[in-house]
């Protein structure tokens, strides 16, 4: 394998980003989206180049280092790259729908003021994704990791003269930040142990660290590798959106649309699931913090599903689809079935990718409206979106012969097979939350595609969409769109009769890509892939763990077992979900308000997303205020500045006006002082003098 084609593939898109932010103005726009697609272009090219090489041509895995940047110790901090099937296939995933979304971005964003410095963002985005999951050591993963977080936190912040876009990505910052402190703890537990942090020396110290102890206190230690691996997982909490640091991806909508897709399809979310595949060597040796990681993932997968059921902006509903089938991929890794989450993560990235960009085509035909309230019918006008909508949502909801079926089911078989503490509830969350996907799933299709054009009419209420049954509270705030304006803001010619029309080719064109692999890519890569022997060598699961190797026994190829999954349980949940959806939103609109009404607690809990929003601005940002008050009161004004500095030198200043009395000039005062000297030392001697 090229060592410089390795090394292109990341810098590609780095030197594209480099010109287009700094030479924006010299290469115009034109020339910043004709630069950055043609270096993502290359990237994908060489990756896929790279995934033949390594899957068909038998080159053996690359693990070398590019060069050493410093040596501290004895402590090689290097740059360099594992090249192996997992990297391979994360590699391709990601250039490609990065290269989708970038030619997306030509049509979505082309009367922004702000057009070269996004595709200078979003290159820089693919470059940091690559160095993640190219790395052969912690330190480029950490680099990595940290590079997606700064970008996205651009990226969220993209509009930043909205105050909202703001509050959102100082939100994603702070909670990744929590996240990325127990990453680097993990990190540095990894180096305590293993004095180096290449992959290859943590991995071959696995088993002797899964035997030593960690002290924690005098009378109780815990296991050095189940508490680095619960560390390291932290991080993937914060990057992958997992509960309780979740609450900042919905927020990052307020990013434009096509880096949402970018965001919650290859890139950022997915980081934190890569690493724990990654690092499968060393969560294999550690049942409670696997058992901990499928917990998580469970109460992730179910709950946050729910909350797509209530919410009505358009790209929310996505994201929250997101937090669920991260949910679902958290499950899996915490199984031991580390493929299944990779699969899922594979088919997830096109479909939900292609959610978002139809979302985006929505959104540009009804002039940045997102609040499915005022959208249906649609589908007549555009036909293009609509189909690859219903594509990427029959994926999603894991219907038979499409992609995120073969994924999906996977993971609720492998969970089934499991006895690990957790398989139980995990097992009856993924279920259940198959029923909720094609809930909100199904509910979105209806309200923006089909039953009455509500976007014709300019004089919607809140209170009328409450009579329309669009699961709305009276009282619910007004959704910030993409423009910064309210719903049914001054936007063009929309809500004054406009008909939309269908999205330009340079929109339509990305649809299409990302709809073929939707269907197709989860049957030709099943059996391989998942119950084949592809991460074999990439990925390590114990004998005892090997619930997907249960489940291969019986699986007879991608026709068979998508004609099984039509007598399956998991099939049948999403079929009542779909029915349910049409019922309450489309047949009979008028039971959606019934059931809010029957229910007004649970639709208050989750329309306040289980209140976790609350408790951090009220409860958890005042404490942090309340410390800080008391830090800076009590420990800056009062100890440092009142006792330290201004009291030390109020004490010098004492002492200098007292020694100023004593050194009066005068002989006699001197003499004076003199005597009282001689008297007080002579009568010490005398007191304590032994004659």
């Amino acid at each position: 394998m090229n060592p410089t084609v390795l090394i292109a593939i990341p810098l590609l898109p780095l030197l594209a980003a480099i010109v287009a932010g700094l030479g924006g103005r010299l290469i115009g726009r034109a020339g910043a989206h004709w630069l950055t697609c043609g270096a993502v272009a290359a990237s994908c090219v060489l990756s896929f180049l790279v995934l033949k090489q390594i899957c068909l041509d038998g080159v053996p895995v690359y693990d070398a280092k590019v060069y050493t940047w410093l040596v501290s110790d004895g402590l090689h901090m290097e740059v360099g790259f594992l090249i192996d099937r997992l990297t391979a296939l994360m590699m391709a995933v990601v250039t490609f729908v990065s290269l989708c979304v970038h030619v997306y971005t030509i049509g979505y964003m082309s009367d922004d003021p702000g057009y070269t410095r996004f595709f200078s963002y979003i290159s820089l985005f693919t470059f940091s994704m690559l160095m993640l999951v190219m790395a052969n050591n912690f330190l480029q993963l950490f680099f990595g990791w940290e590079a997606v977080g700064l970008v996205s936190y651009l990226l969220i912040g993209f509009w930043y003269t909205r105050p909202s876009a703001i509050f959102a990505n100082l939100k994603a910052f702070i909670v990744n930040r929590i996240g990325d402190f127990g990453f680097v703890l993990g990190i540095a537990g990894v180096v305590y142990f293993t004095q180096s942090l290449a992959y290859r020396d943590a991995f071959a110290a696995a088993p002797n660290m899964a035997q030593a102890l960690i002290p924690l206190s005098r009378t109780w230690s815990v296991p050095a590798l189940t508490l680095i691996c619960i560390c390291l997982f932290i991080g993937a909490m914060g990057k992958s959106a997992q509960v309780p640091l979740h609450v900042w991806l919905p927020d990052s909508m307020e990013g434009p649309t096509p880096i949402s897709a970018l965001i919650h399809a290859a890139t950022m979310v997915t980081a934190g699931i890569f690493m724990v595949a990654r690092l499968s060597p060393l969560f294999e040796y550690s049942d409670a913090a696997l058992s901990f990681v499928l917990v998580i993932g469970a109460t992730t997968a179910f709950f946050m599903g729910l909350l797509g059921v209530v919410h009505n902006d358009i790209k929310r509903v996505i994201a929250y689809s997101t937090l669920s089938q991260l949910g679902y991929m958290t499950v899996a890794l915490g199984v031991s079935a580390y493929g299944a989450a990779i699969f899922h993560l594979m088919t997830h990235a096109f479909f939900k990718a292609l959610l978002f960009l139809a979302a985006g085509s929505v959104i540009i035909a009804l002039h940045h409206e997102q609040d499915m309230r005022r959208m249906g019918g649609l589908a007549k006008y555009m036909p293009v979106t609509a189909a690859t909508c219903w594509i990427g949502a029959l994926a999603l909801v894991g219907t038979p012969f499409f992609s995120g079926f073969y994924s999906k089911d996977a993971i609720i078989e492998a969970v089934g097979e499991s006895h690990r503490w957790g398989a139980t509830y995990a097992y009856w969350c993924v279920l259940c939350g198959v029923f909720v996907t094609a809930l909100y799933t199904f509910r979105m299709l209806f309200l923006t595609f089909h039953g009455p054009e509500r976007f014709r009419d300019a004089t919607h209420t809140h209170e009328a969409h409450v009579d329309a049954g669009r699961m709305i509270g009276p009282d619910e705030p007004t959704q910030v769109l993409d423009d910064g304006q309210a719903p049914g803001g001054d936007h063009s010619d929309h809500g004054h009769g406009a008909t939309p029309r269908e999205s330009p080719a340079v929109v339509t064109v990305p649809l299409v890509a990302l709809a073929i692999p939707s269907i197709l890519i989860g049957a030709l890569t099943v059996g391989p892939v998942l119950f084949g022997h592809y991460f074999t060598g990439s990925i390590l699961v114990l004998d005892r763990n090997d619930v997907l190797g249960a489940i291969g026994e019986e699986f007879g190829g991608p026709v068979l077992f998508a004609l099984q999954g039509l007598l399956a349980a998991p099939f049948w949940l999403a079929a009542a979900g779909a029915v349910t959806a049409w019922a309450f939103f489309l047949r009979r609109p008028a039971w959606a308000d019934l059931a809010v009404r029957k229910a007004r607690w649970l639709y208050r809990v989750l329309t306040e997303k289980y209140y976790f929003d609350w408790f951090n601005e009220r409860i958890l940002a005042a404490l942090a205020r309340l410390i800080g008050v008391g830090l800076w009161k009590g420990g800056d004004e009062a100890l440092i500045d009142g006792a330290l500095v201004n009291g030390s030198a109020a004490t010098v200043g004492w002492l200098g006006s007292v020694m100023r009395r004593v050194q009066s000039g005068y002989l006699y005062s001197y003499a004076f002082w003199m005597m009282i000297g001689l008297a007080l030392l002579l009568g010490w001697f005398l007191a304590h003098a032994r004659f």
